[in-house]
């Protein structure tokens, strides 16, 4: 039987590529009801994530500007929605 190794999506930007693997190993979430990016808090998903911007970084890119890609993404994503009520965020 073949066995092919399932591909990543072509990503076009650096930091598509980040919020991929982000989302790829579970350190960020997507708000159900709106869509924003949340960030989950969970240190061994952002490991696992810097792990991979330096093991198999896109290519053209290298491994330190793959892992400052990550350290921006994660800059820039909160861990709550800005549309969510602040008592549904408490559960969310």
């Amino acid at each position: 039987m073949l066995m092919t190794k399932e591909r990543r999506p072509a990503i076009r930007t650096l930091r598509g590529w980040a919020i991929s693997v982000l989302h790829e190993v579970g350190a960020i979430r997507e708000c159900e009801e709106h869509g924003w990016m949340q960030e989950r808090g969970d240190p061994h998903a952002r490991e696992r994530a810097f792990d991979m911007a330096r093991r198999d970084p896109p290519t053209g890119v290298s491994q330190a500007d793959a892992v400052g890609e990550i350290h921006n993404a994660l800059d820039s994503i909160g861990d709550a929605c800005p549309e969510c009520p602040p008592d549904r965020q408490a559960r969310g």
